[in-house]
C-alpha cells in the first residue's frame, strides 16, 4: 500500500545503519542511501525527546539544498535516558562498561526520531520505549564489549545483540523503536506525507 501511494517519490536515507536501511526494504520500499558526515552536537539545555528530535533534523539540514523535487529523505537518530541523562555512543571500551553498568539492573527509555524532508516540508516525530534490564555482571559486561564492539550503538548496546537476548527482561512500547526505527510511525506518516 505505501510502496504505491510513493510511486512518484523517491527515498534517501541519510544513514549508513544496517538495521535502518533493514527496516525500509523490510517495509518493501526501495531506497538510496546518501551519507553526510554530521558532527552530532546538541545545545546542553536540550533534554530526552529534544536532543533526539534535534539531531534528526539537523541530519536533514545537512541535505538542505541537495534534494531533487520527487525526492523524500529520511534521517533518524536514537538515544538513550536514564536518569535525565542522554547516552550517545561510546566513545571507547571504559565509557561503554561505564554505560552498561548504569543501565544495569534499571529501567531506561530509548527515543528514536524520525525527519522526513522534502523540497517543499519538514516533519519530525519520534518515539519512545521503556527497557528493563536485569543485573548484569561484570563479566556479562565484559564479554559482550569484546565480541560485540557496541560503539555504534546509543547506550552501547543493542537489543537484537547477545546483551539484549540476555539482559532484557521486558520492554513497553516498539521493539524497533529500541532497534533504532519507530518504522510504525514511519509507515503512517510517510503514508500522510
Amino acid at each position: 500500500m505505501l510502496k504505491e501511494k510513493l510511486t512518484q517519490k523517491k527515498l534517501v536515507l541519510a544513514s549508513g545503519s544496517p538495521r535502518r536501511q533493514q527496516f525500509l526494504k523490510d517495509l518493501d520500499l526501495d531506497v538510496e542511501i546518501r551519507l553526510k558526515p554530521v558532527e552530532e552536537i546538541y545545545p546542553d539545555e536540550l533534554k530526552g525527546e529534544e536532543i533526539a528530535l534535534f539531531l534528526a533534523e539537523l541530519k536533514a539540514k545537512a541535505f538542505e539544498n541537495d534534494l531533487a523535487e520527487n525526492e523524500i529523505l529520511i534521517t533518524g537518530d536514537t538515544i538513550v535516558c536514564i536518569d535525565d541523562q542522554a547516552l550517545g555512543k561510546p566513545k571507547d571500551k571504559t565509557e561503554a562498561i561505564k554505560m552498561l553498568q548504569n543501565l544495569s539492573g534499571r529501567t531506561h527509555e530509548v527515543i528514536s526520531s524520525v525527519c522526513l524532508k522534502s523540497t517543499q516540508k519538514t516533519k519530525t516525530f519520534c518515539d519512545k520505549t521503556v527497557v528493563y534490564f536485569k543485573e548484569l555482571s561484570s563479566a556479562e559486561i565484559e564479554y559482550y564489549i569484546e565480541n560485540h564492539q557496541p560503539f555504534d550503538k546509543a547506550g552501547a548496546y543493542g537489543i537484537q545483540e547477545w546483551i539484549g537476548q540476555i539482559g532484557v527482561q521486558k520492554i513497553e512500547g516498539s521493539y524497533f523503536t529500541v532497534m533504532g526505527m519507530p518504522t510504525h510511525l514511519l509507515y503512517d506518516e510517510l503514508l500522510k506525507f
